[in-house]
């Protein structure tokens, strides 16, 4: 409840006796300030935000926020209310949207009505969405010119020259290569945001897909001497997923194991049942670790950020986008399941992912059915 101060003004206006009364039932933080710059009323999202102790307070002391304070002096003269973006509010340092009303005469002054919108989560979002058009443009820069250079190079020193046509070509095709698997993997992403409230709604078992992972990767197995070392629980229950998504995951985890486990060395593959115990559904749980030089703990919580690379030129060397592991992390949260790193310098990596179990109460159309 609001905790108004008591008032012996007998001119209180209506719309001031209005705002005191509803300022409860605003759901952003909002408050009612009095002529002498007092809190009169203050609802909780408020009194979370600035302290339970703002009420009756002087606003000057409790705000300091030079934006803010600019604006309420200057609402008692204005026409209309006065908005603002500000940031480092409260005790998390948020951004709000800041808009200050008159609320109606308080003896000599007036008093003013002051709400406060949440838009922290609007603008980091924009700040990625800015960051990732930042990246992606400097990711397909670095081919272009690549491209054009060598272009340049065999229309003029190199036209006559076949060997340095020849090498200079198959570096273009490379670079050419790269650019496509970039927007490939750009275009990818894009199509599983657009999906990621859509929950999948088929049942299909997992272990057939783990095989066609295998037969799909064999010849680049073959090629550095691995091989890959599958274990299907038995009985293990068919999951509720999108059967070309996960054979993204799969496929997108078993490459990077190729990438970066030691040549010669296997990569495991292991899937199982898991309760996860508390009332939570239970899940299955599919794990791809390899044998390499492992990762330092400091980079694990940036894996999945887009373009994040622990060894920039050796990854564009193997073919890397810089979207892998970003696009496993939103196919997974698109099937409300879990994913975890886990990674030992000197040992190698453990990338875990859970897809939850088929259930009998969904109507679902059930394929990939085949006896482990």
């Amino acid at each position: 409840m609001s905790r108004p101060i008591p008032s012996n003004s007998a001119d209180r206006s209506d719309a001031a006796t209005r705002a005191l009364v509803g300022v409860d039932a605003i759901g952003d933080p909002a408050l009612l300030v009095g002529g002498d710059l007092r809190v009169i009323s203050a609802n909780a999202a408020a009194r979370g935000l600035f302290g339970e102790r703002i009420v009756a307070d002087d606003l000057r002391l409790v705000l300091r926020h030079p934006a803010v304070l600019d604006a309420v002096r200057a609402a008692p003269s204005a026409a209309a209310p006065i908005e603002r973006e500000v940031t480092g509010l409260g005790n998390n340092n948020g951004a709000f949207r800041v808009r200050v009303a008159q609320a109606g005469v308080d003896g000599p002054g007036v008093r003013l009505f002051l709400t406060f919108v949440d838009i922290t989560q609007a603008r980091l979002t924009e700040r990625m969405r800015v960051d990732f058009i930042a990246n992606a443009s400097h990711e397909l820069r670095t081919p272009v010119t690549t491209l054009l250079g060598f272009i340049e190079t065999l229309q003029g020193p190199a036209a006559e020259d076949e060997p340095a046509r020849r090498r200079f070509l198959d570096i273009m095709g490379r670079e050419a290569a790269r650019m496509s698997r970039l927007i490939d993997d750009l275009l990818s992403l894009s199509r599983i945001e657009l999906d990621k409230h859509l929950r999948p709604q088929t049942a299909l078992d997992v272990a057939p897909l783990i095989a066609d992972v295998g037969r799909t990767l064999a010849m680049r197995l073959e090629a550095d001497q691995r091989r890959l070392a599958i274990h299907v629980a038995d009985g293990l229950p068919a999951v509720i997923a999108d059967r070309d998504q996960v054979l993204q995951v799969l496929h997108n985890l078993v490459s990077n194991a190729l990438k970066y486990g030691r040549t010669g060395t296997a990569i495991t593959v292991d899937a199982q049942r898991v309760d996860a115990g508390g009332g939570r559904e239970a899940m299955v749980r599919v794990t791809v670790g390899d044998r390499g030089e492992g990762i330092a703990p400091e980079h694990l919580p940036r894996l999945t950020e887009r373009f994040y690379r622990i060894d920039t030129s050796r990854s564009r060397s193997m073919g890397g986008t810089g979207l892998g592991l970003a696009i496993v992390k939103h196919i997974i949260e698109r099937h409300r399941g879990g994913f975890e790193i886990v990674s030992r310098p000197g040992e190698g990596s453990e990338v875990s992912f859970t897809l939850p179990l088929a259930s009998t109460e969904l109507t679902v159309t059930k394929v990939g059915v085949t006896k482990v």
